[in-house]
């Protein structure tokens, strides 16, 4: 693969229909399959790994909670190859009872943005009325435009379309976690 699948610009997450335990999602440019995502079933704190494909022989990326049962959840992002820490994705607590948000940290643990559900009354709605409404995530970092998360309505296979504007000035791995991230996390409450 020439191109590594966080420097696209846009890309389609798509969860595998029927999967028994845990979850499986690939990563899809256009109609070809640049990554695949393996969430492990039956494990204590949430451990994500997206790998080159679906042989699982070329791992990328690991997305790993730092507890078990944690109200304000922390994932670390790691650099499967270079074992970089690349930083960190914590959900805030209280703020997202409801409305979603989270929160992007770099490897210091530093903040370099937050991931938001499109809106209040939005959120609401799927909340109390239909999950069946779709969501919509901005992530915004500094300077820079905003990363695009829209769930596409789909009662039966989760879908998630990421747009990646050139000027984002977060760490281009940690995009692609985050939106990883909320596929697996969020796509369950459906």
């Amino acid at each position: 693969m020439s191109m590594r699948p966080w420097d696209l610009a846009s890309y389609r997450i798509r969860r595998k229909f029927l999967k028994l335990f845990g979850a499986s999602f690939r990563v899809y440019d256009g109609d070809q399959v640049v990554a695949f995502c393996k969430q492990q079933a039956f494990r204590l704190r949430e451990d994500i790994r997206l790998f080159a494909d679906e042989s699982r022989s070329h791992e990328l990326l690991a997305i790993k909670a730092r507890s078990a049962l944690d109200f304000a959840a922390a994932y670390d992002v790691v650099d499967s190859q270079t074992r970089e820490a690349v930083g960190t994705l914590r959900r805030r607590g209280f703020a997202s009872l409801v409305r979603d948000n989270w929160e992007v940290l770099d490897h210091a643990g530093r903040s370099l943005g937050t991931v938001s559900e499109d809106s209040t009354a939005m959120a609401l709605l799927r909340r109390f009325l239909s999950n069946l409404i779709p969501q919509t995530f901005e992530l915004r970092g500094p300077g820079g435009g905003a990363v695009t998360l829209r769930q596409r309505f789909n009662p039966v296979i989760y879908t998630l379309e990421v747009q990646v504007p050139a000027d984002v000035a977060i760490d281009r791995r940690l995009v692609f976690a985050a939106a990883v991230l909320v596929a697996a996390i969020e796509g369950r409450q459906e």
